[in-house]
């Protein structure tokens, strides 16, 4: 087993994120986060290690040194990060496959920034995601589906509305319910409190999840991976318990959906945290 891996196994354990890691190791995810073209390889590289330079970390394959699709040197802010990096490529067999590096991915995103936007401009998109929010929108019928999203989906608009003393309503009008400024205003403000590493987390969680609130809620340890994803898709699983669905398709979207929302929460948790990894000293 490698450095990096063993590292990253230790880090585990001091965060309690195991879960998150191996939703995101043990992924047979079909699906590529990355800016650039999908595009497989043969591995190139025996040993996977991190060096630190100032205040960032690196990841170098034999000699070589990481870079983005974009060409910039592959940087990132905290250790515990590059080590969950380089355990993704260190777990790499004879080709790269570049769509189950979700956490490489996203820090390519971060670092290359190919829609060019600036914090605002991010922290604007993920508040429009309110307005189309999966929890907020609800049917009128079956009377079955009612009760069920009532049950399910009420407590996390009631707990968001209380942890953040803010507004948000469900509705059964195709437009949406509305949505108070001073709601955007509150969860805004929020956002601005966190870095654009950190937002980048957050925006592929909720356009994962389709939703603004079970993705505050899942950051917050309100609910873990696999209640936000089934919160998520809670009137998909209705109508394949009434209906059926095609063999193996919806078992791969969803362990598809966990894999990509668990390396974004993960992420996000890794460059807000801070944390320092010593190694233990030979007693003298």
């Amino acid at each position: 087993m490698s450095s990096c891996l063993l590292r990253w196994q230790k880090l585990g354990r001091v965060f309690q994120f195991n879960q998150l890691q191996n939703v995101v190791m043990n992924s047979k995810s079909t699906r590529f986060y990355a800016t650039s073209s999908f595009r497989e390889k043969k591995r190139f590289y025996k040993n996977v290690s991190i060096t630190q330079s100032g205040k960032t970390f690196e990841i170098n394959l034999d000699r070589r040194k990481l870079k983005t699709p974009n060409g910039q040197l592959f940087t990132v802010p905290s250790e515990p990060l590059a080590i969950a990096v380089a355990t993704e490529w260190d777990n790499q067999t004879d080709i790269i496959r570049q769509h189950t590096m979700h956490l490489t991915s996203l820090c390519n995103t971060a670092l290359d920034n190919p829609s060019l936007r600036n914090k605002q401009q991010v922290i604007s998109g993920i508040l429009h995601f309110l307005d189309t929010d999966t929890i907020c929108y609800r049917l009128e019928d079956p009377p079955e589906l009612v009760s069920l999203q009532q049950n399910e989906w009420d407590p996390q608009l009631d707990w968001i509305n209380e942890r953040y003393k803010v507004d948000v309503g469900s509705s059964t009008s195709i437009t949406g319910p509305v949505i108070p400024e001073e709601t955007k205003e509150i969860l805004g403000h929020h956002l601005e409190t966190h870095s654009d590493w950190a937002l980048v987390g957050y925006e592929n969680a909720i356009g994962c999840l389709k939703s603004l609130v079970l993705t505050f809620a899942l950051m917050d340890r309100r609910l873990t991976v696999e209640e936000a994803v089934h919160l998520s898709l809670l009137e998909t699983e209705f109508q394949i318990a009434r209906w059926g669905s095609v063999e193996w398709a919806h078992d791969t979207e969803m362990a598809d959906t966990k894999a990509r929302v668990a390396a974004a929460t993960l992420f996000t948790h890794l460059v807000t945290q801070s944390c320092v990894i010593k190694q233990k000293q030979p007693i003298q």
